[in-house]
């Protein structure tokens, strides 16, 4: 055993120790070992994280996974009630700590580590689960001491989504953000005379500018730890280089190395420190392990644009556009100085909207939560008021009430306040009722823009909010265009009364989506809502016409009251059934893991995986036009593929980590292993039949 040296003066010293005991009390811990959960409590069936949380006494240290020169990693075991489990503990990325003339990776001070602790589905509310545990850990700092301790921590079992601990809110951000995230780059290393250079294939590193990157091998011995580490950045991306270690000292144990799994802690010239996972495999080329969607910026900008351009054909935001351009064709190219204000305000509604929601965002994930496109719909409360929001659309479309003048003339291009205020907020909704879509180009862009400082990530959000707002704009820029409209007459009273139904489809989608979520008592309380709703508008629409006067107006603001008092309701609830994206007559799925990927791929079988939500229009679309026939099925069933299916409609974390694997930040995702391969073909994100046969070898039908 390599630590053999340093293990006998730890026993020694812990011999020392214990002979003393005699005539001297106890010598206190140098570690202070406790568990601390996450939030004060845990619904039954859910996951609650919990810490195990180390303070280190001042010039000692703990180690990490792989301890450097000498040391042991932390473990911990558990004694825990019967159908209560713990997943692994988590280590965050560690510190280069130089002893002599060793280095160790490890940890000083303050350190979590992390474990997540999954409740049974018939836990008691009201009820607490002790949680024990066992930790054994070696802290050094002259001299090393092997230390354990026995923890414990009892977790209330509740019945509403617990709180955060507040007492640890603060440390827990810190430790998610500490651990490393799984990297999009493909990686590779080569090894020539004593040195070990590992490449990096990531542009966008590069492109940001690099203050420091620092590589810590997951297993011993592929490098020499006390050595030097030489970064460069290139136009690809940048590469590490240090001297060999035993495990590569020589060309036959170099060849018989197939993967090197590391850590890279990054920072940033902005002074952001991100660590990433990375499995680098023999180059020198750089192994293909990415999917081409991590971009350069300038790339990522032009395929949000497009991207953006796209959204303005999905069925919840094309009625929005077409409100706004039946809005310039009445006034039938008239006013252009106003029509260019009212163009612009709308252009500002959409982009800053979009710059909100790509900051919150950007935030979530710097607090260490693997989120990605499209994560506000993993909420049952947003998905339930969204639904509330095109139901109301439809409603004013249909004429049942009325927002300011119309719905549909919204910053009606008069070149007052009101008109411009109306035109802003109209690209407030229109970014709003755009959340539930992913349009081709989006996937790459997103996932390129929270790889990259700050600044350069809301660019792209922004290019994404402009291309979106881009035809309404260059509509109200010519006045060409505007006199080319048609002329106003009662085609567009009967156009806005159709364009309502897209709006009530997408409530009748929404609905749908909240009852996987959040299970049939959701389902009936959101009708209820959506009838409390059309009643209170209708009211509103009275009183409007000056029919029903205040009582008419106080009714319907009662009503409204109704509906969020049911919008608070909705997240306490839970789906009674697992939630499942369309299943399909296509080919048979079966749920993804990563387990269930991993074997299959030992076995050397072809596997097609399908990364869904039952609120991601494209996925929808997807399933129905190329994933739903007897021809895919037999084709499947013929080639022996495997089919799995995972759905991101709530949050997954396994799947949040498949897609940072291969460059995207939401759904939709398909990927193809061929048999005996590792590295997947990533297959484009609007399909066909013919498409999906093509990548997996079948013959394609003549209807695909």
């Amino acid at each position: 055993m390599r630590r053999l040296p340093v293990l006998f003066v730890a026993a020694l010293a812990a011999a020392g120790l214990a002979g003393a005991q005699d005539t001297a009390p106890a010598h206190p811990l140098n570690v202070q070992a406790s568990l601390v959960a996450e939030t004060e409590g845990v619904q039954p069936g859910d996951t609650v994280t919990v810490a195990l949380r180390f303070q280190i006494r001042e010039h000692w240290h703990t180690y990490w996974i792989n301890p450097g020169d000498s040391g042991e990693a932390t473990t911990l075991d558990w004694t825990l009630p019967e159908g209560v489990t713990a997943g692994p503990l988590q280590f965050p990325y560690p510190q280069r700590i130089q002893v002599g003339p060793l280095v160790n990776f490890g940890f000083s001070d303050t350190v979590l580590h992390l474990t997540d602790i999954k409740v049974p589905d018939n836990a008691t509310v009201g009820q607490s689960i002790p949680l024990k545990a066992h930790a054994v850990w070696l802290v050094c700092d002259d001299i090393c001491v092997p230390e354990e301790a026995s923890v414990s921590l009892d977790l209330p079992v509740v019945a509403a989504p617990p709180p955060p601990n507040p007492s640890a809110a603060a440390e827990f951000a810190a430790a998610r953000a500490a651990l490393p995230m799984p990297s999009p780059w493909p990686a590779s290393f080569a090894v020539q005379d004593g040195k070990v250079t590992l490449a990096l294939k990531a542009p966008e590193l590069a492109a940001a500018g690099l203050e420091s990157a620092v590589l810590f091998p997951v297993k011993g011995g592929f490098i020499k730890n006390a050595a030097p580490q030489a970064v460069e950045t290139t136009g690809d991306g940048l590469t590490i280089a240090t001297e060999t270690g035993r495990r590569l000292s020589t060309p036959e144990k170099a060849q018989a190395v197939d993967a090197i799994d590391a850590v890279m802690v990054v920072t940033g010239k902005d002074g952001q420190t991100k660590a990433f996972e990375l499995k680098a495999t023999p180059g020198p080329a750089v192994a293909s392990g990415g999917d081409g969607d991590t971009l350069s910026v300038w790339t990522a900008l032009g395929f949000a644009f497009l991207g953006g351009l796209i959204l303005n054909l999905m069925p919840c935001v094309f009625p929005v556009l077409s409100m706004k351009a039946l809005a310039l064709a009445k006034k039938g190219g008239g006013a252009t100085s106003a029509a260019r204000a009212g163009g612009f305000a709308y252009t500002a509604g959409v982009v800053l909207s979009f710059l909100a929601l790509g900051g919150v965002l950007i935030a979530i994930r710097g607090a260490g939560e693997a989120v990605g496109w499209g994560f506000q719909l993993q909420s049952p409360v947003i998905v339930a008021a969204l639904a509330l929001v095109f139901f109301a659309i439809g409603l004013n479309l249909m004429g049942v009430f009325e927002v300011g003048t119309n719905l549909q003339n919204l910053g009606n291009t008069t070149g007052k306040s009101d008109g411009l205020s109306g035109s802003f907020l109209t690209g407030v909704l229109a970014a709003v009722v755009a959340a539930p879509c992913t349009a081709p180009f989006m996937g790459g862009a997103i996932f390129t823009a929270l790889t990259q400082p700050i600044p350069v990530a809301l660019a792209i959000f922004g290019a994404l909010g402009l291309g979106m707002a881009a035809p309404y704009l260059a509509l109200t820029l010519s006045p060409g265009l505007v006199r080319r409209l048609p002329k106003p007459g009662l085609w567009m009273e009967r156009l806005k009364q159709v364009l309502a139904f897209p709006m009530f489809g997408s409530t009748a989608w929404l609905v749908w989506v909240l009852s996987l979520m959040a299970g049939p008592q959701a389902l009936a309380l959101s009708l209820a809502a959506l009838i409390v709703t059309a009643f209170g508008l209708w009211l509103w629409g009275i009183a409007q016409r000056g029919e029903g006067g205040w009582l008419a107006r106080g009714t319907a603001i009662v009503a409204a009251l109704a509906v969020i008092a049911a919008l608070v309701v909705v997240p306490g609830m839970t789906a009674s059934t697992a939630v499942a994206a369309a299943e399909t007559s296509g080919p048979k799925s079966e749920p993804y893991s990563p387990a269930r990927l991993d074997a299959l791929l030992k076995e050397g079988k072809p596997v097609f995986v399908n990364l869904t939500a039952a609120w991601c229009v494209t996925c929808l679309v997807n399933e129905e036009v190329a994933l739903s026939s007897s021809s895919l099925a037999s084709a499947f069933e013929k080639a022996g593929i495997v089919y799995l299916k995972g759905d991101w409609t709530n949050r997954d974390a396994d799947i949040s980590k498949l897609l940072e694997q291969h460059g995207r930040a939401g759904v939709p995702l398909y990927l193809f292993y061929k048999p005996g391969q590792t590295a997947p073909a990533i297959l484009p994100q609007l399909l066909t039949e013919g498409i999906v046969l093509d990548a997996i070898g079948a013959p394609s039908s003549p209807s695909s």
